[in-house]
């Protein structure tokens, strides 16, 4: 019956091979647990307490992370509904099982000192550079997305008419074209003339659509190897991508007082629980601090 599935699967709904193998592998997890091997499959013998049972040994056993054991519990749901269309089962057995849940990571930033840094090697690039172009542009890249908590795909959509330097904002539409305004401060904008100044010299003709982006014929995957450059030479985070500047946007203002209200408005958060991640990032921050610092927290425990 499981060969079945994984034929079915593969060829009739073409998932990838990869796919398959690991369907493969959560379905003979499951008859091992049953005592079986794979092609001793039974469903008249499997219950639903059987399939609890199976969560609960991967959870209290094999120690596995909730994130695991709900993709195991998918792979048999998707053979269940199978045998279902099959006629070879008259019910779900895991239609009524509610997976663990799984907890959502912590966003990673950037620490303060190393933006610090990465903008002190970029006044340096541009001294170096006899202000180029490039140095310039990549340097304001960083600094926009750093400031203004924008997603890549915003940045990469901006237009000249979205900034409005004498009011100090700029007009962003994230998903869905949705409207917001975010302020940005004086340094930033004597940043952003300089560059217009250049990029114009730069770029003679801009007459297509393309070359009326702010950042003209910047690609996404050009704005990733920026990123990723300019921030692995001063940060010691594995990740280095526009959204962790987002992050780190966010993350610094809740460390600097704003309200998680302020934050939303300024990210474009349709939810307030999507923004509310952040307030735990910064509640481990001053639980570690406590932790290192308080003379209570240090006395270990006898």
């Amino acid at each position: 019956m499981i060969q079945h599935f994984l034929d079915y699967i593969a060829i009739e709904r073409k998932y990838s091979q990869r796919t398959v193998e690991a369907y493969h592998d959560d379905l003979r997890d499951f008859c091992r647990f049953m005592g079986w091997g794979i092609e001793e499959f039974d469903p008249n013998q499997v219950g639903e307490s059987d399939v609890k049972l199976w969560m609960l040994d991967m959870i209290e056993q094999q120690h596995q992370s909730p994130r695991s054991v709900k993709r195991k519990l998918s792979a048999l749901r998707s053979f269940y509904k199978f045998l279902l269309r099959q006629k070879k089962v008259t019910r779900d057995i895991t239609a009524r099982i509610i997976p663990p849940k799984a907890d959502k990571p912590l966003p990673v930033f950037f620490r303060q000192e190393e933006m610090e840094a990465e903008e002190r090697k970029s006044d340096e690039r541009i001294a170096d550079s006899d202000n180029s172009y490039e140095a310039i542009r990549d340097g304001l890249i960083i600094e926009m997305l750093y400031q203004t908590g924008m997603r890549q795909a915003e940045l990469l959509g901006l237009t000249d008419a979205d900034l409005d330097l004498q009011q100090g904002q700029v007009r962003i539409f994230g998903k869905r074209r949705k409207e917001r305004i975010v302020p940005i401060g004086g340094k930033l904008i004597e940043q952003i003339r300089e560059y217009m100044t250049l990029r114009d010299e730069e770029i003679k003709n801009r007459e297509s659509e393309i070359e009326n982006r702010f950042f003209p014929n910047l690609t996404k995957s050009r704005l990733y190897t920026i990123v990723r450059s300019r921030m692995g030479e001063v940060s010691t985070l594995k990740k280095h991508s526009p959204h962790v500047l987002r992050h780190t946007f966010a993350t610094a203002m809740l460390d600097n007082g704003a309200d998680i209200r302020t934050i939303q408005t300024l990210l474009g958060h349709a939810s307030l629980s999507t923004t509310q991640v952040y307030t735990h990032t910064t509640f481990e921050q001053i639980k570690r601090v406590y932790n290192q610092t308080h003379p209570r927290a240090k006395k270990e425990k006898k």
